[in-house]
């Protein structure tokens, strides 16, 4: 994965830090056979009492999907901003309340696209105890999401990745 995703250069990312190293999430993202890979390492992850698997708009999107896929858990799409249309919900597709529900991203940094979807869902009753990542920057994210009661889980760490 890493040949295929990993460049090297000058990059800011969401946080806004400069790094040069980023990962193009969206080049095993969209490799179908990729993807089934990346998403069956993240099945042991998963809590065994896993309801719902939600996934981050827009990378968590096609990772959440083959996951779904995979282990035949319903899938959540949490947007970054609710819609103004229909529904206007901030959360499409399998219902949340009640439920385990586990938060999937791709590439994590800082954690505040996972912070900000845990701000959402708390605000309606809906308590996600932990988040699964395919790749942690080890940039701090483990941690401001430890202080939220959120446990993170990834795949590969940066530290891992040659």
């Amino acid at each position: 994965m890493s040949d295929t995703s990993r460049l090297t250069g000058t990059f800011t990312l969401r946080s806004g830090r400069i790094t040069d190293t980023y990962f193009d999430k969206y080049r095993f993202e969209s490799d179908p056979v990729l993807l089934r890979d990346v998403a069956a390492l993240m099945i042991p992850l998963l809590p065994h009492d896993t309801e719902v698997l939600a996934g981050l708009e827009m990378g968590g999107i096609p990772v959440v999907t083959m996951l779904s896929q995979l282990t035949g858990l319903p899938a959540a799409f949490i947007r970054n901003t609710a819609k103004t249309y229909g529904t206007a919900g901030y959360a499409e597709g399998a219902a949340l309340a009640g439920r385990n529900v586990i938060l999937i991203e791709d590439v994590v940094s800082s954690g505040g696209a996972i912070l900000a979807a845990l701000a959402k869902l708390r605000a309606d009753g809906i308590e996600p105890r932990e988040a699964v990542c395919v790749i942690d920057r080890e940039a701090g994210a483990g941690e401001a999401l430890a202080a939220a009661g959120l446990r993170l889980h990834a795949v590969f760490r940066m530290s891992e990745i040659p």
